[in-house]
């Protein structure tokens, strides 16, 4: 009866699951037996692991279903419970990740937590059939110890979500501290973050753009530059179909955890497409639209929504569609062989390591391990010779691998996931004058109105013609980031007073009144036992850096000052955290950079289809200024629905009946101008 494609995998097993519910709970209690909560999420590798080696084992099922009232929770549908018990995994164990395995009870209250459990004992960790009884004796022998440990941490729950911190002050040198150490952990060789796994994480590549524009420091550029080269050419990004695979298990960026998010891929574009404002090349530009390409050839429902995800595994086995043998190739594409073997680095013996065993499979993983220009050099032919015939390859090869078994496709539309894809395809459309993804991000949002509001709220997920579950704080603040994006593409109204709707309601349901900031979840959700808020920016940007970059930029395009007294309140409320570690907020720190200003409002007034309103439209969001707005004010006495969102532009109309644009900055507006050149000065001399 659900609609998770994860929790619909785990129907059929021997063990008696329970979805996430009153029914679980009063099950336990009844039973007088603690719960096995498992948490994973449908296209999660080491999940389908311990699946395959326990829970569809028949003696592991017999312990569970004769142990515990046994609970499956889809992280993706329900990232709040999600949150919460990851928290106690990270404090009890020091590490998080899927699948998360929570003992508890029945009253939720958590006593165990760990990740991947073997079926065995294994290598120093205990095994499933070991566990097991071991917990079922202490249920019934030692409970008091249980319950009090669990107890306890339900007390530092409850006390971490509601202890108060002074605050500390967010300035430039809070932007400063984040570069220096986004520059310590930059890796010089391969480029990214850190040690392997390695994650995209593109919203440090999105403060380390605004660092530079306000700078002018050259590091920063470069950073980011080479990272967004390095993914590019690495096996993390599909050479033959496009998009991006989730992280890379080594530190070159070569052997990818295969599985797609579309946030990754939402995440991305942006990333890449304020790189190409900021001077980026084609190479840039063909990034951008060849994964816009994928998203829309794989991830696009019919109707205009978004899918969640594709699995890493197929046939069992992980990476399994995308990797190919020496043979494979040669027989595959004939005369292409030899350029397509120089050019995406493929080795007869393979160049797929597999993680848990070091061994090295046979199979390539395709990657451009060199510069092209070299390789056609190699090749003794010219470079537009050497890219055709790669072209030529890729698309026998997509072709061909369109006859294999294709990876699960988790089709569920997640509402804030889809926001992030309609700023990232909104984004695209207004940098690269392209209305095609404009219009992808309008049916994306079209759908999501027509599906996704109920009783004046959103819901969170969309499968099988259901909709469900109430929305989050991340559906509301991402949602409206696709809505202001897609407003700053098109000017039209509508889309910002959708961004307002979004932003007030979820300022009324989410609002931490004592602390300031915004609770994870609603206040009337009973099945948690406590009410957390985020602001670590991981994988995700958390819903309370967005909700502050939003706010701030509705501030600046509606004249609404209460929107920048949320946002400073937001800002006080975790300033502890963030001075503590900037890098660790890479998108509150691109709303701290907003705040921090300068920042720039344009308002063009003049009818929409003359040639001199649009040249200053152009000239207005051309090339990269990541802290000015723009707003469009039709000529007349009437400004229509825009002078109801913003009325301050209902005094900036035409002058002299000529088309007329307005810059404000630093509080205060500069005189209006008629041309678009003379804009240009203005524009230039406000920065």
């Amino acid at each position: 009866r659900e609609k998770s494609p994860y929790l619909l995998q785990h129907a059929h097993n021997p063990v008696d699951w329970y979805p996430w519910g009153e029914e679980a709970f009063e099950t336990a209690r009844e039973a007088d037996k603690p719960i096995f909560l498992s948490i994973g999420y449908a296209t999660c590798h080491w999940c389908h692991v311990m699946e395959r080696e326990s829970f569809e084992n028949d003696e592991v099922a017999r312990l569970l279903n004769d142990a515990f009232v046994n609970v499956k929770v889809d992280r993706e549908e329900r990232p709040d419970v999600d949150g919460i018990y990851m928290t106690v995994a990270q404090r009890l164990t020091g590490q998080g990740g899927w699948p998360l395995t929570i003992l508890m009870t029945p009253d939720r209250h958590p006593f165990f937590a760990a990740t991947y459990i073997p079926r065995e004992n294994r290598f120093g960790r205990l095994g499933m059939i070991n566990l097991i009884p071991r917990i079922r004796n202490a249920w019934t022998t030692n409970r008091d110890a249980l319950v009090a440990t669990a107890d306890a941490i339900v007390e530092d729950l409850g006390q971490m979500a509601t202890a108060e911190h002074p605050s500390t002050p967010l300035d430039e040198s809070t932007l400063e501290l984040g570069f220096q150490e986004l520059l310590r952990s930059f890796d010089r060789e391969h480029a990214g973050f850190g040690r392997a796994p390695k994650f995209p994480t593109p919203h440090l590549l999105l403060f380390l753009l605004r660092y530079w524009h306000r700078t002018q420091n050259g590091a920063a550029l470069e950073m980011v530059q080479a990272t967004l080269a390095a993914l590019r050419a690495g096996g993390i990004f599909d050479q033959i179909g496009f998009g991006f695979h989730r992280y890379s298990t080594d530190p070159r960026w070569l052997v990818p955890h295969f599985e797609k998010m579309l946030y990754d891929q939402a995440l991305l574009v942006l990333a890449y497409s304020e790189a190409l404002q900021a001077g980026g090349s084609p190479a840039v530009e063909r990034t951008i639209r060849q994964t816009l390409s994928y998203v829309q050839r794989d991830l696009t429902a019919p109707d205009g929504g978004f899918f969640s995800a594709e699995d890493a595994d197929s046939e069992g086995e992980e990476g399994k569609f995308y990797i190919w043998t020496h043979d494979e190739l040669r027989d595959a594409l004939g005369a292409d062989a030899e350029v397509a073997i120089a050019a995406w680095g493929v080795e007869e013996g393979g160049n797929f390591t597999e993680e848990a065993t070091g061994r090295r499979q046979g199979t390539n993983i395709l990657h451009l391990g060199r510069p092209l220009p070299r390789v056609a050099a190699e090749l003794e032919i010219s470079h537009e010779d050497l890219a055709s015939r790669l072209e030529s390859a890729r698309t026998k090869l997509l072709a061909q691998r369109g006859s294999r078994i294709r990876p699960l496709l988790d089709d569920k539309i997640l509402t804030d996931w889809t926001g992030l894809m309609i700023a990232a395809f909104a984004r695209a459309g207004s940098v690269l004058h392209d209305p095609s993804y404009v219009e992808a991000a309008r049916r994306a949002a079209q759908f999501l109105d027509a599906t996704m509001w109920t009783d004046g709220g959103l819901l969170h997920r969309f499968r099988g013609g259901d909709a469900g579950i109430a929305g989050n704080v991340d559906d509301y603040a991402f949602l409206a980031w696709g809505r202001i994006e897609l407003y700053q593409a098109t000017l039209l109204p509508e889309h910002l007073r959708r961004a307002v709707e979004l932003t007030e309601t979820m300022l009324d349901r989410f609002w931490d009144g004592e602390r300031g900031g915004l609770f994870f979840s609603p206040a009337d959700r009973s099945d948690l036992i406590v009410r957390q808020r985020e602001i670590y920016d991981g994988a995700i940007p958390s819903g309370n850096s967005v909700a502050m970059y939003n706010l701030l930029r509705l501030s600046r395009l509606t004249g609404v000052s209460r929107y920048d007294q949320n946002a400073s309140e937001l800002a006080n409320a975790f300033s502890r955290e963030v001075a503590g570690h900037p890098s660790a907020h890479g998108l509150l720190l691109c709303a701290l950079d907003f705040a921090i200003g300068p920042s720039q409002e344009v308002v063009i007034s003049g009818d929409a289809d003359d040639d001199v309103t649009r040249q200053m439209i152009e000239t207005a969001k051309r090339a990269y200024h990541p802290n000015r707005v723009v707003l469009h004010r039709p000529e007349g006495d009437d400004p229509g629905p825009i002078g109801q969102l913003a009325p301050f532009v209902r005094e900036l109309g035409t002058q002299d009946g000529r088309p007329t644009a307005y810059l404000c900055h630093n509080f205060r507006c500069e005189r209006p101008v008629t041309d678009a050149a003379e804009l240009a000065q203005v524009l230039a001399a406000g920065e």
